[in-house]
């Protein structure tokens, strides 16, 4: 996340700091083994906790970290509070701050995700967005300079590591699952764990799928359905409750699935890159564009209306390159490099 350890074209060094604010395993630590990155050079191990605590130990810790480091620029990543508290320490020390997936707009400051997005858009000196609606929506909000279309660097990931996750990952196998005969679910947000009717509704149209649904269980989902006492709905035969899986495995069995069913606006992204229709378990998305071209559908909640939505959906006949040609890395660094010489 800050500028020593990797190298480009020997003109930029790079510090890596993992703030610890995903701390499983199966959803950190993993990643760096599978994906071949380097070992971060400062590991907060943050936690979890409430939004403003999570934030705040993450804020005193990268500010002494960029207070010793003096790094040219800042780059952060997305939108999690990570993304936030790496703006504003670097924001508040006259640093530069690159927002990767910059411009991207659910238009629900109910949810936290859009909060980080627009507070790190407008402190950020460089917006690399994944998409041209992304330009558009900074382009509403007053944001013209520094913008950059570079296209989707999970676009770059998904089409380089997909062919080695299909001859590596066997989670099909160990399913026991076939190639297009099962649905692939996950649930995170806040607005769907924390609501006992929404995840029982939701709970309950999974459990009334007609072919196996594989629901990896986020820790706060599993919380939830403890604490509101739903475990004899996903008790049943057709759900199929694992723990949370690697990116290689997560790669391979979304590619295979029927429909994906999810609350993540990046799974939303790979299905879309792997033309795998999805249903949105929400009522808006930062993908809209992934909606407009049928690949997509909102559902919210509804029991009923997740079934309908399964139950009908066909695959869309046009698949534009909604994400860019895959080399969004290399432009991000080509701007970079060209700025700082």
């Amino acid at each position: 996340m800050l500028s020593n350890t990797i190298k480009f074209s020997s003109k930029i060094e790079e510090f890596i700091v993992h703030t610890g604010q995903h701390y499983d395993d199966n959803m950190s630590t993993v990643f760096f083994k599978q994906l071949n990155l380097p070992k971060p050079d400062y590991y907060l191990g943050v936690g979890s906790g409430p939004h403003g605590e999570q934030t705040a130990k993450m804020l005193l810790d990268l500010e002494k970290i960029m207070t010793s480091v003096h790094p040219d620029i800042v780059l952060v990543y997305g939108d999690t509070n990570s993304t936030i508290a790496g703006s504003l320490a670097a924001s508040k020390l006259h640093i530069p701050v690159a927002h990767v997936e910059a411009g991207l707009r659910s238009f629900n400051k109910r949810m936290p995700e859009e909060i980080n997005r627009i507070i790190t858009d407008h402190l950020s000196n460089y917006l690399f967005c994944p998409s041209n609606a992304a330009v558009e929506n900074l382009k509403r909000e007053g944001i013209d300079k520094g913008v950059y279309q570079v296209g989707d660097i999970m676009y770059e990931s998904v089409s380089h590591f997909k062919p080695y996750a299909l001859r590596q990952s066997s989670i099909l196998r160990e399913l026991s699952l076939s190639e297009n005969k099962y649905y692939l679910a996950t649930i995170h947000r806040a607005e769907n764990t924390d609501d006992p009717v929404r995840l029982k509704s939701i709970l309950e149209a999974m459990q009334q799928l007609r072919i196996p649904v594989v629901l990896p269980l986020h820790p706060r989902t599993k919380s939830k359905i403890n604490q509101f006492k739903l475990a004899d709905i996903v008790s049943s035969p057709s759900v199929k409750l694992i723990e949370p899986l690697n990116y290689l495995d997560m790669l391979a069995i979304a590619s295979k699935a029927r429909v994906i069913l999810t609350d993540s606006g990046g799974l939303q992204k790979e299905s879309y890159m792997l033309q795998v229709p999805c249903i949105t378990l929400r009522e808006e998305t930062e993908w809209e564009e992934t909606v407009q071209h049928g690949w997509n559908h909102l559902v919210g909640s509804s029991t009923q209306q997740i079934l309908d939505t399964v139950n009908t959906i066909q695959l869309p006949k046009e698949h534009p390159p909604l994400f860019g040609d895959g080399k969004t890395s290399q432009k991000i660094i080509d701007i970079l490099i060209k700025d700082f010489n």
